[in-house]
């Protein structure tokens, strides 16, 4: 597992790009290209209580260390696998005093390993910590002031009997986590919980509609005897085929935006100048701007629809943070009565609104008009994204709940289908979410053949089992749109 399958790809030197990995063989969509442990990695502030500092997993109840009171683990097998990584941090949290924030965390557990190893390539890595880019120089004022707050806060956590770095080391490696921090999610892969840093990983560069996409796996202690039990880990996977010779590309941003929208967010935050395909020939921005089409509207009245648009996102987001979701319902249906005459099916503005106004909608229980909306995300997401893109996948999935619960069932089993068919591809059969939507189809499928044989007596036994079941509730909306890949200050 170490290795991770890394001899069957190659780094070279991408035109224009640096550094780049391509494949030394042939894989086909759904297979995993290499598996890679984080070199290292910590959950976030915020949940550091309620997510375990090993796996990353959700747990209602975790054990907390008892030396440093901070780190919380799902049972002894996680606390001892976290050993390792913990010891120095849970001497230095005690003789601190305090708890740092994650970028010294995660900066001290780096400088902690290269301390026990060496800053030479660590066992299954193709380059070391050392080569990785910084971007220190592309910082801009308020990043520089960032960094230098940072690096004072990481010399008076940092061990006085630790090996000592120096200044600009320490701040090589703050910029290497600053553009190379993946974002870890939960089991559920529904919120993110942490970052890590996967030399191997940072090696592959972007297309805006890339070949691979990049899964987190929490990996599974469970198992009775510990030679079935597998790591966390991230799995590079082939979204189509790839012949040997081919770049390898992940995507760092959402496609879900016209081409110089994205290539503005890339320079942003990586500092590179997007060159692929899709951006340079502006592909499918026609549709993501579509406006409806027999009597055109003027383009007077399409500016105006979308800056009405892009105020109601900016007071949804206040009403959903402040958890005011029937504000946000009625801000949706409002936005939506303005955009229907004018915007395209495809348009993005539209297809945020009905995403949002579905999931508020699922969470509130009212699945007719939840299920409505969400159908003509889904048909606009299909015309849109790559045929096997995960967030699609996703949202597919959300969609054919929300029609189950809205006894949609037909409608309902297909997009269940639908989702299950892009999440093996994406997460793989073992993943928990691919494992949720297996029984979910089955569950649908014996369903689906109790209408299809009596409809009245299928209407009849549903309204039974929601009198005496309460109906399983949606998650609460979160004002995080799906984890993007790469973990970025705002």
């Amino acid at each position: 597992m170490t290795k991770g399958g890394m001899e069957s790809v190659e780094v070279f030197t991408a035109e224009g790009k640096g550094r780049g990995l391509r494949a030394q063989k042939e894989f086909l969509p759904g297979d995993v290209i290499f598996a890679e442990p984080a070199y290292a990695a910590v959950v976030f502030d915020s949940l550091t209580h309620i997510i375990c500092h090993t796996c990353f997993k959700r747990q209602e109840r975790l054990h907390r260390c008892g030396q440093c009171k901070f780190a919380y683990y799902c049972d002894r097998t996680c606390q001892r696998a976290a050993w390792l990584d913990h010891k120095n941090e849970c001497s230095a949290i005690k003789r601190h005093g305090k708890v740092p924030t994650e970028n010294i965390r995660l900066a001290a557990r780096i400088m902690w390993k290269m301390e026990r190893e060496g800053s030479g390539l660590a066992e299954g890595c193709l380059v070391s910590i050392d080569d990785l880019q910084n971007h220190v120089d592309n910082f801009g004022e308020e990043e520089k002031k960032e960094l230098h707050t940072d690096v004072e806060s990481f010399l008076e956590f940092w061990p006085p009997q630790s090996q000592q770095f120096g200044m600009q080391y320490i701040s090589h490696i703050f910029g290497v986590i600053n553009c190379n921090g993946f974002t870890l999610s939960d089991q559920r892969g529904l919120q993110a919980v942490g970052v890590g840093i996967f030399p191997n990983l940072c090696q592959v560069n972007h297309d805006c509609w890339p070949n691979c996409t990049v899964i987190f796996n929490n990996g599974n202690h469970e198992a009775v005897r510990s030679m079935f039990h597998t790591q966390m880990r991230i799995e590079l996977r082939a979204l189509s085929k790839i012949s040997p010779g081919d770049e390898l590309t992940v995507s760092y941003v959402d496609f879900l935006n016209v081409s110089e929208e994205r290539r503005k967010q890339l320079k942003k935050q990586y500092y590179f100048d997007c060159t692929c395909e899709h951006c340079k020939k502006q592909i499918k921005d026609d549709l993501m701007l579509a406006v409806k089409g027999e009597n055109k509207p003027s383009a007077e009245t399409v500016k105006e629809v979308i800056q009405f648009s892009k105020d109601t996102l900016e007071k949804i987001n206040k009403a959903r943070l402040e958890g005011v979701y029937h504000e946000v319902v009625r801000l949706c249906r409002e936005c939506l009565k303005k955009q229907e005459p004018v915007l395209g099916e495809t348009n993005l503005y539209l297809l945020r609104i009905l995403s949002i106004a579905s999931e508020v909608l699922s969470y509130l229980q009212m699945f007719e008009e939840a299920a409505d909306y969400a159908k003509r995300m889904i048909d606009g997401y299909l015309k849109i994204y790559h045929p096997n893109n995960a967030q699609l996948g996703m949202a597919v999935m959300r969609a054919g709940v929300t029609h189950w619960h809205a006894g949609l069932i037909e409608a309902g089993h297909g997009m269940i289908c639908k989702a299950y068919a892009i999440l093996l591809v994406t997460h793989g059969p073992s993943h928990p979410i691919t494992k949720d939507l297996e029984v979910m189809r089955v569950q649908t499928e014996m369903e689906l053949r109790m209408f299809q044989q009596n409809e009245f007596m299928y209407y009849k036994m549903r309204e039974a089992a929601l009198k005496n079941q309460k109906i399983q509730v949606m998650p609460e909306p979160t004002n995080e749109t799906s984890p993007s890949l790469f973990h970025k200050k705002e």
